[in-house]
């Protein structure tokens, strides 16, 4: 458990915090449904939807020495406060190490981690929320030293009459017996840092504590936080989505992004110098106080990608102005610039017109696919057939058995013991010939249109015969099928032909129109995206995008800090 030959206070590693996607019973059938459907048409990739997770934090890295402040810094829902749970084990880490004081407790139970409770505290954003609004300011403080026990009532309320005039809340005689409801904004916040430092910590996690307050408040309470770490030593995780305040602040400035660090480094080199696309961007959305001062703004395009499915390689890469071709593009970035030029209307509709909708696009991992939209109508008739061929094999097997059994049959009467048989052997093989033709087994491509053809037939002949009963309907049916198996084996969009010359001519000269298409909505896609593309496929039942693998991606030494970047 103890790890050795450190000077760090807390030293993160690996550290990854995902939340299971909680779904109803009816999306989870659902989900079960289309992953068997994506096997069923040969992607086995389908199953991956079955098992989400949001991506809260998602393998990072960091240490914090003593006496030091480390700042988190990024936009709301990049993990921020996450982090801060996890590192105090208020959330559950799914994977990483988390060293304090040199102990791992990523794998700690609670009884073990009682003992190491005061030694490590938080301070909560919102100090309304914090405090028990039934206890007065002075039980709040020391009710933690009370619980850990050790002094009597008296020492407990000394202490904390201490307390309160180092966080500022004077005269503390007054204040000690007032509620929350009593005091400002800036005195709960101070009362919640107090009752956080009460029992000397080495590890305060402090999450947006100005965020919620007045800006004549903030100064002074940031202020209060650099006096306590000069005269106890107390180390600070601070997080924050204002650079300006890490820079007050921070010792060192660590960059979140979707889960991931994407820059740590002294926070004065950073302000000054940032290297990463994202530290670049939220250092140029400072407002600046000097009027008629001209400066180029690179905001990020589009929006944060959702956690449950983060991009691949750099998780800034969609929005970055200055990506590579080994970012780690995927198929949905190709589907998202379709979904684009559909701002233009002459676009969007040479783009239906030979791509189809972005709708009825599939992306899987790097590799983006639209088939055909009959493909789903063929699995929807060959299921139709497959069950309209057992019912008929059923119905013609009763009745030849209660013919030789009783002499007379009870369903199917006018057909005779010939043609009942017939009607059997031709529907135990369309039944055969039906399942098969879900994988598409080569065997099937000439039997399949042989079959369905004289099935057709057949059941046209039946169809004169004035048969009663059930067979009524169940030989309608089968003329109805049999017909649209004909028609769906022949088509040119269909994988099985009964012509293939026709077929080859059609579909080639299909393809090759949707091919000169594809190559337009390429050849004006960002540069990075388009030199990512691997393969590009066209026949007649798919056209599929591929996007080759992206580099390995890590923190780098860059200087003064680490960067995670192909950049550099």
């Amino acid at each position: 458990m103890n790890e050795p030959g450190t000077d760090s206070v807390l030293r993160v590693e690996d550290l990854k915090v995902h939340f299971p996607v909680k779904v109803s019973l009816l999306e989870s059938v659902g989900s079960v449904l289309h992953a068997l459907a994506s096997i069923a048409r040969g992607n086995r990739g389908g199953t991956e939807s079955t098992h989400r997770v949001v991506h809260a934090v998602d393998g990072i890295s960091f240490a914090i020495r003593r006496g030091e402040i480390l700042g988190l810094v990024g936009e709301s829902g990049c993990g921020k406060t996450t982090t801060g749970r996890a590192v105090l084990r208020l959330a559950k880490p799914t994977g990483g190490r988390i060293f304090f004081e040199g102990r791992n407790i990523a794998e700690m139970k609670e009884r073990e981690l009682r003992g190491l409770r005061p030694r490590m505290q938080i301070v909560f954003q919102d100090p309304h929320a914090a405090l028990n609004p039934t206890m007065t300011i002075g039980q709040s403080i020391q009710d933690p030293l009370l619980i850990r026990g050790g002094v009597t009532e008296a020492e407990a309320k000394e202490k904390t009459m201490h307390v309160m005039e180092e966080v500022g809340l004077t005269p503390a005689t007054d204040l000690f017996d007032k509620f929350p409801a009593d005091l400002s904004g800036g005195q709960k916040q101070r009362a919640v840092i107090g009752r956080a430092i009460i029992l000397e910590p080495a590890l305060v996690v402090a999450d947006e504590p100005v965020a919620m307050l007045d800006m004549s408040v903030r100064a002074r309470i940031l202020e209060l936080l650099l006096n306590l770490r000069e005269k106890y030593g107390i180390t600070f995780l601070l997080i924050t989505h204002d650079l300006a305040t890490a820079k007050f602040m921070c010792d060192r400035i660590a960059i979140m992004y979707l889960g991931r660090i994407v820059e740590i480094g002294p926070a004065e080199a950073i302000y000054r110098d940032p290297k990463h696309p994202y530290t670049k961007a939220l250092i140029t959305a400072i407002p600046i106080p000097e009027p008629g001062r001209q400066r180029r703004i690179t905001l990020p395009r589009g929006e944060v990608p959702d956690a449950v499915s983060p991009p691949a390689g750099c998780r800034f890469h969609p929005r970055c102005p200055v990506a590579l071709p080994t970012c780690g593009w995927e198929g949905r970035d190709f589907i998202s610039h379709l979904e684009e030029r559909r701002l233009d209307p002459t676009r969007a509709q040479a783009d239906e017109g030979q791509l189809g909708l972005p709708e009825m696009w599939r992306s899987s991992g790097r590799t983006a696919e639209r088939r055909q939209p009959s493909h789903d109508l063929f699995l929807i008739f060959v299921a139709s057939w497959l069950v309209i061929a057992g019912i008929s094999a059923v119905l013609y097997a009763a009745h030849l058995h209660s013919l030789g059994t009783y002499g007379f049959p009870f369903v199917g009467a006018g057909l005779s013991v010939p043609l009942a048989s017939m009607g059997l052997a031709l529907s135990l093989v369309s039944s055969l010939v039906a399942l098969n033709l879900v994988w598409l087994r080569s065997w099937t491509e000439g039997w399949g249109v042989r079959v369905a053809v004289v099935d057709l037939l057949f059941s046209g002949y039946v169809a004169l015969i004035p048969v009663t009963d059930a067979f009524r309907g169940v030989v309608a049916l089968h003329l109805l099928i049999d017909g649209f198996a004909v028609y769906w084996l022949t088509r040119p969009f269909a994988r099985l032909a009964l012509l293939r010359r026709r077929r080859f001519s059609a579909t080639r000269e299909a393809a090759e129109r949707t091919r000169r298409r594809l190559n337009d909505v390429v050849a004006n896609a960002p540069l990075p995206m388009a030199q990512a593309i691997e393969d590009l496929h066209v026949d007649a039942d798919t056209v599929t995008v591929r996007f080759r693998s992206p580099d390995p991606l890590k923190l780098k030494d860059v200087g003064d800090r680490q960067v995670e970047c192909l950049l550099y």
